[in-house]
């Protein structure tokens, strides 16, 4: 089994990413901007202030990436604060985790006024480590978020397990040294040496998974 399981969120955990794409039409319709779904998939797991600038230059409207997060986040946290959308087999898997003693930690980029009303549906210290992208330095693609919640977590990345939904988490989590458990979501994810790859969280052997990753067997993908 890993020592410990480093969990993704938007796409992951919850699947926020519709509710990302409303408020991006919104804030195109509030700005008199232009915006495509395409435009929409690009921005998947990406740090929000390099979401901002995309936005900023791919709908061409006249505001500062900062404030274009904020406005972001406005709409995304009302939204979830009606309803969190968890993903199949994702709350299920976490009682699993935690029933089995191994340590959690959630790796977003999403910031913190985000991830907290979504946390506070779970059972208390269901996360020993929430790494945020207000937190960090460098945002996914680059390792620094998962060798953070390792650190945070006393563990070597190479011991711990990182669950995935996009290319740039996945090459996030794969830099820092981590398997990676990847569960297609909006996006298309590229295999490779250190990813694994299953269609559902629902009825997953975690065991089985951490196997075939195992030195010197890392799966390709299926």
């Amino acid at each position: 089994m890993p020592a410990a399981v480093l969990w993704d969120m938007d796409g992951t955990l919850v699947d926020t990413e519709p509710y990302w794409i409303e408020t991006e039409y919104e804030l195109a319709e509030r700005y008199g901007g232009r915006w495509s779904d395409a435009d929409a998939m690009n921005l998947v797991g990406n740090d929000l202030i390099s979401s901002g600038l995309y936005i900023r230059q791919h709908m061409g409207i006249d505001v500062s990436p900062e404030q274009i997060v904020e406005e972001l986040l406005d709409g995304v946290v009302a939204r979830v604060e009606r309803d969190v959308p968890w993903r199949p087999g994702a709350v299920a898997l976490l009682g699993r985790i935690r029933d089995a003693g191994i340590p959690c930690a959630l790796v977003t980029m999403s910031y913190e006024r985000f991830v907290a009303p979504i946390v506070s549906h779970l059972p208390a210290e269901t996360f020993r480590v929430v790494v945020t992208g207000d937190r960090v330095e460098q945002g996914k693609p680059h390792p620094e978020p998962y060798l953070t919640a390792a650190a945070a977590l006393g563990l070597r990345p190479e011991d711990c397990l990182a669950i995935e939904d996009s290319n740039t988490g996945a090459k996030s989590a794969e830099a820092a040294g981590c398997l990676v458990l990847v569960i297609e979501n909006h996006v298309p994810v590229l295999p490779g040496p250190r990813r694994v790859f299953e269609p559902t969280l629902e009825g997953l052997d975690l065991a089985a998974v951490w196997s075939r990753g195992a030195p010197g067997d890392r799966a390709q993908g299926d």
